[in-house]
């Protein structure tokens, strides 16, 4: 074979491989909308599909046009040209990679979403999440695996630290960032009416339905491999010791959400979220064993986390997206730098100090941008539905549909 020909069949077989990957992450956001829709009432079901599909397409044009060249840069590549110059070269390449990467970036609103469930405007969380994918998640993307030296390889944090920032597939740069995204949005638009009463005392909503929760789990635990494997970029580095430990944390935040919920459906099927959340940033660096450790710890932050949340501070945390992707997302983070070690049985090249960095960095950055998109948005046209759309609920007042019209005849 000659080099023209397998160089050919290389950028093919990588085109192949990210392209699986990337449906495999854009089916992942039909199990955001499914947890969503079994964890709301049924006057919030058809507001949550239309949500996540919505700010998809959103996504799509915004990281297009804005966060991809912001995140990795133009020089070599631009979609404003020809059709035969994209369709040749490495150029087919890098649009499989940008369908891939928008998949993360899509995350962020589909992320918030849930937090700000059954009482959010639909065009200003639009906006906000607009604004968030096309400029704040690439800049912070970019420190990280993109165009600017902030976090990873050849960067100030290696130097000083002696190694970069560890993020394999997102743990802290997609789940952590997301959570804290969510955070200031929940409260700046403050509990659902009647979540708790007028002592504060807890009044919880039900959600209404657990096999709707259950299948958007098991949506997301299946495209989640696509997540994490395909992060290799290439088909030559795929790595089977990812898909193990992914599958190994999936399994131990299922243990500990089960266990440590007393047999909660919820928690269970979040628990196993929670672990490939945290799973993501060292999942090529872990023995499984280690995998599992990090699952499950990563679970029983689920756990206590929500009940913390929602119980102690009064945060009306619909999905639990600030403790399951902020909290357990940084714990990720961290983790890479103790279960990666060597010591550990972990793969080494990582350092604890660079992952306390890079994490902390994140959390404060995506609070304080968040707030003050969010706290803008709130003193000029504001985020929260009227008193009386929220008690129509967001099917009628914003879609003009019920979930199930037929019933209403």
């Amino acid at each position: 074979m000659d080099s023209v020909s397998y160089q050919t069949l290389c950028q093919c077989s990588d085109v192949l491989f990210l392209l699986l990957g990337a449906v495999m992450i854009f089916s992942m956001h039909a199990g955001f909308a499914f947890l969503e829709v079994g964890s709301v009432r049924h006057q919030s079901q058809v507001n949550a599909l239309n949500k996540i599909i919505f700010e998809w397409a959103v996504s799509t044009v915004v990281y297009f046009t804005i966060g991809f060249p912001i995140a990795y840069g133009i020089k070599d590549f631009t979609f404003w040209q020809g059709a035969n110059q994209l369709a040749s070269g490495t150029g087919q390449v890098t649009m499989v990679k940008f369908f891939l990467l928008l998949g993360f970036a899509a995350c962020i609103p589909a992320i918030i979403s849930g937090g700000v469930a059954e009482r959010s405007k639909f065009w200003t969380n639009t906006l906000a999440g607009a604004i968030l994918v096309g400029l704040a998640y690439p800049l912070f993307e970019a420190m990280v695996w993109g165009q600017l030296p902030v976090f990873g390889e050849n960067s100030w944090l290696s130097s000083w630290a002696g190694l970069p920032f560890h993020d394999y597939a997102g743990s802290v740069v997609v789940h952590s960032l997301g959570g804290w995204f969510a955070l200031p949005a929940v409260l700046l638009l403050g509990p659902r009416m009647k979540r708790y009463n007028f002592y504060g005392d807890s009044s919880p909503i039900k959600v209404s339905s657990i096999p709707f929760l259950a299948l958007g789990s098991w949506i997301l635990c299946v495209g989640w491999f696509g997540f994490n494997v395909m992060s290799a970029g290439h088909l030559n580095a795929i790595s089977s010791l990812v898909a193990i430990n992914s599958l190994m944390a999936m399994v131990g935040g299922i243990l500990s959400g089960m266990l440590l919920s007393k047999n909660d459906a919820g928690f269970t099927h979040n628990g196993a979220l929670a672990g490939l959340v945290a799973v993501c940033a060292g999942s090529d660096l872990y023995h499984p064993v280690g995998a599992l450790a990090v699952g499950a710890i990563a679970g029983a932050i689920f756990v206590y986390g929500y009940q913390w949340v929602t119980e102690h501070l009064k945060i009306d945390d619909v999905l639990g997206v600030w403790p399951l992707h902020g909290l357990c997302g940084s714990w990720g983070g961290i983790a890479a730098g103790i279960f990666g070690l060597e010591v550990m049985g972990g793969r080494g090249g990582v350092s604890i100090v660079s992952q306390l960095v890079g994490t902390g960095s994140a959390i404060l950055y995506a609070f304080v941008v968040s707030a003050l998109v969010y706290g803008v948005l709130k003193m000029t046209v504001g985020i929260r539905l009227s008193p009386q759309e929220e008690m129509l609920g967001p099917d009628l007042a914003i879609h003009h549909v019920e979930a199930r019209p037929e019933e209403a005849l």
